[in-house]
């Protein structure tokens, strides 16, 4: 075999397996805090003035400081989270921290005490939706609602629009009037775009 080939192949040889390795998706793992087995959904919850594990509606203390996976690190006694570009921040009651390293004030007031700033008096926050969490019974419900509201809007709409092709395909020499029915089905488009 020719002795210049040789180291060509060996390097191939080893260079095909490394690349493979290194082209392979990292698989999401859960986090280990400790002796506590945490899954990317669970958050850190500031619970009567100590930080808890959340994992859906129950909740776990803990007995170690934690750093997640960002660098994000939390203290469980104290609530101080530090960020990975070293800005700290102290939760309050309600706030927790997602396993993305994420902050969510419960407040306008402890997310203006973060800032370093007071909330403006009847401070409200809109509905917030943790895309990672699952939903609860209540919001289920309204969705529920919303959908049935919609699809009743939506069949009172066909059923229209089916009177409507009935009278223009009726045969007769002079076009039927459907500006009633086109004033009903401009109603419920209305209708439509104010549902949720």
């Amino acid at each position: 075999m020719n002795r210049h080939l040789l180291p060509a192949l060996l390097l191939l040889a080893l260079a095909s397996p490394l690349s493979a390795l290194a082209q392979a998706p990292a698989q999401p793992k859960p986090a280990v805090l400790g002796a506590i087995s945490a899954n990317t959904t669970d958050q850190f919850l500031m619970r009567e003035g100590e930080v808890v594990l959340r994992s859906g509606s129950s909740t776990k203390p803990l007995t170690k400081n934690v750093v997640l996976s960002n660098g994000t690190k939390v203290n469980y006694k104290s609530g101080i989270v530090e960020l990975p570009g070293g800005k700290k921040t102290t939760l309050k009651e309600g706030d927790y921290v997602t396993m993305q390293g994420d902050i969510v004030f419960a407040t306008p007031g402890s997310a203006a005490a973060a800032r370093g700033t007071t909330a403006p008096a009847g401070a409200q926050y809109e509905q917030y939706v943790d895309r990672n969490s699952p939903p609860t019974t209540a919001d289920m419900e309204t969705r529920l609602t919303s959908l049935n509201n919609r699809l009743t809007l939506m069949a009172q709409k066909i059923q229209l629009l089916n009177d409507k092709i009935s009278l223009l395909s009726s045969g007769t020499q002079r076009p039927a009037d459907t500006s009633q029915l086109d004033q009903q089905i401009k109603a419920l488009d209305e209708q439509l775009r104010q549902v949720k």
